[in-house]
């Protein structure tokens, strides 16, 4: 068959070339992978996400805990009752300087006051150590556990020498506050001395 003079312009283009046939010649590349390592799986993580459980505080501790904050408010209101008490003697004897001038009843006044402020400063400074103790002990080191279990037995002595007074004077007030004392106190000293208790300062730290 002729397709006529390839030089004329006007002449019958050829067919344009057919596509081979499907499955005809070389087959298709496989897709390319990207370069690199696949990706990982994601690690599960733990539930409510990497937090550790804390443990918790053991009972005799808790009541140790909240015997410290009895004391401590104890304290405040010793404290501040003697320093009132410590203004009043101290006002006293200024009007007695003004009225009378200096006399020894105008100077065992200011002598007494002088002391009361000194007593109600130091119960006012127990009442923040109860406080920083009572805090401290839900995360505190072996000085808070040192330092709590002291001040426990030092609060039992306390409270078995004003016991021994209370039984010699026959007072039934005292008597109570004595026994209370002492029960606050050997409950804290025994709060830090069993296994819980150092077991609880021991623990790991998260």
């Amino acid at each position: 068959m002729s397709f006529g003079d390839p030089n004329n312009p006007y002449g019958q283009a050829p067919p344009p070339p057919q596509a081979p046939p499907a499955g005809y010649g070389y087959p298709a590349a496989p897709p390319q992978q990207p370069y690199g390592y696949p990706p990982q799986p994601a690690y599960p993580g733990y539930p409510g996400g990497a937090m550790m459980p804390q443990p918790q505080m053991p009972g005799l501790m808790q009541t140790a805990r909240v015997f410290l904050f009895i004391v401590a408010a104890v304290q405040a209101l010793a404290g501040i009752g003697i320093l009132f008490v410590a203004a009043a003697a101290n006002d006293v004897s200024n009007k007695s300087d003004s009225t009378f001038g200096s006399t020894p009843f105008g100077d065992i006044g200011h002598a007494a006051a002088g002391i009361l402020f000194v007593f109600a400063i130091f119960f006012l400074g127990l009442t923040a150590l109860s406080i920083t103790l009572g805090v401290r002990l839900s995360k505190g080191a072996q000085g808070v556990r040192i330092t709590t279990m002291i001040y426990g037995i030092l609060g039992a002595v306390v409270g078995l020498l004003a016991l021994i007074g209370a039984a010699n004077s026959h007072s039934s007030g005292a008597l109570v506050w004595a026994i209370l004392w002492i029960t606050f106190g050997g409950i804290m000293a025994a709060a830090m001395m069993t296994r819980d208790g150092a077991a609880w300062f021991n623990r790991p730290r998260y």
